[in-house]
């Protein structure tokens, strides 16, 4: 189990704190475990949809040609792989 060595606090008027209590006690948590637990569902939730890409079956035929396909790079590829390795690649000694 992870160690709790963080908090958050938040004020949230009266009505909604009973609310919340109200459901943490129909679920047989506790209000920490009940706010933890379902703010940490929703946040993986909108995180996995934030880093999701949905490509259309046409989209998908493509992106899977392309990957097969034994393109070379062209001429504009290779001159930003110059100037990347120009201005960010790190010598190694």
């Amino acid at each position: 189990m992870p160690a709790l060595d963080s908090r958050l606090d938040v004020r949230l008027p009266g009505r909604l704190k009973n609310l919340i209590q109200e459901a943490a006690e129909l679920n047989g948590q506790s209000m920490s475990d009940f706010v933890i637990s379902t703010l940490s569902q929703t946040a993986r939730r909108v995180v996995h949809q934030e880093r999701l890409t949905v490509l259309s079956d046409r989209d998908r035929d493509i992106f899977l040609k392309l990957l097969d396909a034994d393109a070379k790079p062209n001429q504009a590829l290779r001159r930003a792989a110059k100037w990347y390795t120009k201005h960010y690649a790190r010598v190694e000694h």
